[in-house]
């Protein structure tokens, strides 16, 4: 039987695990939703990346091959990712994307400019609480240099060129770190010098660096304009470090953070591309660094938004509160409902249990992302969160027992007790339905 997503149809099978909520959310896309603040922080980030030495890649079909977001990107056959448990299946060869970089090799192969932004919805069984959400938005950028079209073949001088004209900035910046170390940020020396990387190296910086300083100003604006801001977040200098990291795409690797309200924040990932990557794509003569970055969690800082599923309300009182024609504001909150929280409670099957039988759905094959989504399909945004609150393991029969407590608040209007009852009672047949669990 086919199931349509945005007027294409797509054959199911065995593997098909989309519910209905998530293909419901397929034609959104709140990148490209007028003054929607995912929106307005896809064309901050974007300001800084400007064309033609950037192509923007803002409305690619979400539903892909496994080839293009697992394979083309090197995903070993077991990898999690790859699990029915964390990705949405269409069918055996087909996902919802998981991230923006399922487009990269085709968008490499297409060597349709120097450097590229692809912005996009992206999907992921996940947990339930505030700031995770099964549908979300990435961005990722990068900028090539090609061997055969720079002056003399010098990529390190062409890149120290293009450094020059990229905007300075007077922000403290921490990087105690070499561009390079053997064991924490190994150089691709089979195919790079150490004097191309520290050039790239610098231009990826400083790219990133001049996002930040836009973001955040920006911020401070905000701050400075609502009565609720501290007085830290504005009044100290913005401070931002660059830390080692790891990504299987990019080496050597660097997060980028910034010190906001306190706190060393994690922004995004980066690094120089893995050539592996460029050569597979058909363009081994190329070169250069990419980034990948959350919308939700740039917008939450930008407008001070508590609640990620607040993105996905149709709620004027919201949505009202944006223009990217005005000066950015922090979110005023409209009202905050009480919330109500019911606790579940149940056995995980056990093979060798006399009440379990088979192994379908016993405790070994037992995944959190399943009572996640359960949870969701029922009761959809209005749950607030779930928690896992207790963990036994019976000493005498080895069954496991969790008790996990499910946290009903909606965000436009006030629950009564009958209708979360309602809610919670589908969910206990649910699970017992769908994963064979016994109730407590």
């Amino acid at each position: 039987m086919p199931t349509v997503f945005v007027s294409q149809k797509f054959q199911t099978d065995s593997w098909t695990n989309v519910p209905s909520n998530i293909a419901a959310a397929v034609p959104r896309r709140l990148h490209l939703a007028s003054q929607h603040p995912i929106a307005i922080t896809r064309e901050i980030i974007q300001s800084q990346f400007p064309a033609p030495t950037y192509k923007y890649h803002n409305t690619l079909f979400p539903v892909v091959t496994v080839k293009q977001n697992f394979d083309s990107l090197g995903f070993p056959p077991d990898h999690p990712g790859r699990s029915s448990k964390d990705t949405y299946y269409v069918n055996q060869n087909t996902v919802l994307r998981t991230h923006t970089s399922a487009h990269q090799a085709d968008t490499f192969r297409a060597n349709e400019s120097d450097g590229f932004l692809i912005s996009a919805d992206v999907y992921r069984r996940d947990a339930i609480d505030r700031s995770h959400y099964p549908v979300f938005h990435q961005m990722e950028g990068a900028r090539l240099w090609d061997r055969s079209k720079v002056p003399g073949g010098d990529i390190a001088a062409a890149v120290r060129a293009d450094l020059e004209s990229l905007p300075k900035h007077n922000v403290e910046v921490e990087d105690p770190n070499p561009t390079i170390h053997p064991e924490r940020n190994p150089l691709q020396a089979e195919y790079h010098s150490p004097e191309e990387v520290e050039a790239i190296a610098a231009h990826l910086k400083r790219s990133l660096e001049a996002v930040v300083v836009e973001i955040f100003t920006r911020a401070r604006q905000a701050a400075d304009e609502s009565s609720s801001s501290s007085a830290s977040s504005s009044s100290e200098p913005l401070r931002v470090r660059w830390i080692e990291a790891y990504f299987p795409f990019t080496s050597p690797s660097w997060e980028l953070e910034v010190f906001w309200e306190g706190d060393w924040l994690e922004l995004l990932g980066c690094g120089v591309v893995k050539q592996d990557l460029l050569n597979n794509a058909e363009v081994p003569q190329q070169l250069g660094w990419a980034f990948g970055i959350g919308l939700e969690r740039i917008a939450m800082l930008l407008f001070s938004i508590p609640d990620i599923r607040l993105f996905w309300s149709k709620d004027e009182r919201f949505l009202s509160q944006f223009s990217s024609s005005k000066p950015l504001s922090r979110f005023a909150p409209f009202s905050k409902y009480p919330s109500c929280n019911k606790d579940v409670s149940f056995w995980l099957r056990s093979s060798s249990s006399s009440a379990g039988g088979g192994t379908r759905n016993n405790s070994h094959d037992f995944h959190e992302n399943d009572v996640m989504e359960i949870v969701r399909d029922v009761a959809g945004d209005t749950v607030e969160d779930v928690k896992l609150v207790d963990d036994f393991t019976h000493p005498k029969t080895g069954r496991k027992s969790l008790c996990y407590r499910i946290n009903y608040r909606s965000l436009e209007k006030t629950l009564t007790n009958d209708e979360a009852n309602k809610m919670h009672r589908l969910v206990r047949s649910r699970l017992v339905e769908k994963m064979g669990v016994e109730l407590r």
